[in-house]
């Protein structure tokens, strides 16, 4: 997908935005889509080939140069809300969850932690070692509102990953109350952005922010309820992204401006797709 320019100030461990509008630029050269295909009772398809997918960009029909499924390292970014409602049991599941996706990841793969209230707190950059994940929420005391739209912003910086596929895990238990950003442009970057991102919610309503970031990025969000436990959940988010085929074409016959809206399919009979609608050119 297109290359996102993302600028974000870390200051004493925190994520600083600038009060002016960040500026987004985005290069089109070959188009990268991260495309779920499962069957009819959402299991994973694998050994699908280049010549099984057929993708429409701008309406026009592409030749997909290149496929890959399970061969590519992930780059985990989890964004996790620690205002005063996670208090108590939900923040032992959420201790629990992370060690567990932790355990989950392989050695080639790479993961942060951020958390946010008031403010966005970056607890564990972007590595292959995952002690900090195991530990980062060990002192963690849940206080203040919630910024979740700010978090979303700061995951996107921190996931997108030149060298595998990027994975956004964002986990709010209640709505936003608290971000400096507006959700448009947040919205914006993700359009621009190669980062899948995935949502749980845990809350008596779900934000309308999440269903709109994972509907760009081709995730999903998986609602819950506020006692449930988290770790299955987070597992089978990371699997599921996991298993995800990667599917790269060169632009042909398309201008390379503006909003491109894709169009994916997979030459499967019962093959259902999940993949971003369209990315955003230069």
């Amino acid at each position: 997908m297109t290359r996102v320019l993302l600028i974000a100030a870390c200051i004493g461990g925190s994520i600083a935005v600038s009060s002016a509008q960040p500026t987004f630029s985005a290069r089109v050269d070959g188009v990268r889509a991260d495309v779920l295909v499962v069957d009819g009772s959402r299991k994973p398809v694998a050994g699908l080939t280049p010549a099984d997918f057929e993708i429409r960009d701008n309406g026009v029909l592409q030749k997909v140069d290149v496929v890959s499924f399970g061969e590519i390292p992930l780059s985990v970014a989890l964004a996790l809300d620690l205002s005063d409602s996670v208090a108590g049991a939900r923040l032992d599941q959420l201790r629990r969850a992370t060690r567990a996706l932790a355990e989950a990841l392989e050695p080639r793969d790479q993961s942060a932690l951020l958390t946010f209230s008031q403010a966005v707190a970056l607890r564990c950059p972007m590595s292959a070692k995952v002690e900090c994940l195991r530990s980062s929420l060990d002192s963690a005391v849940p206080a203040g509102q919630t910024s979740l739209v700010d978090a979303a912003f700061s995951g996107i910086v921190i996931g997108e990953s030149d060298v595998g596929r990027s994975l956004l895990m964002v986990f709010s238990d209640g709505m936003d109350t608290a971000s400096y950003m507006p959700s448009a442009l947040v919205l914006d970057a993700a359009r621009r952005s190669d980062v899948v991102a995935y949502a749980v919610s845990a809350g008596s309503k779900m934000p309308e922010f999440l269903d709109e970031l994972t509907e760009l990025t081709g995730g999903r969000v998986f609602e819950t309820e506020k006692a449930s436990d988290l770790t299955p959940i987070f597992r089978a988010i990371l699997d599921e992204f996991r298993y995800r085929y990667l599917v790269t074409y060169t632009p042909a016959g398309v201008a390379t401006d503006g909003w491109h809206r894709l169009d994916v399919r997979v030459k499967r009979p019962g093959a259902r797709v999940r993949a971003r609608p369209g990315y955003q050119g230069r």
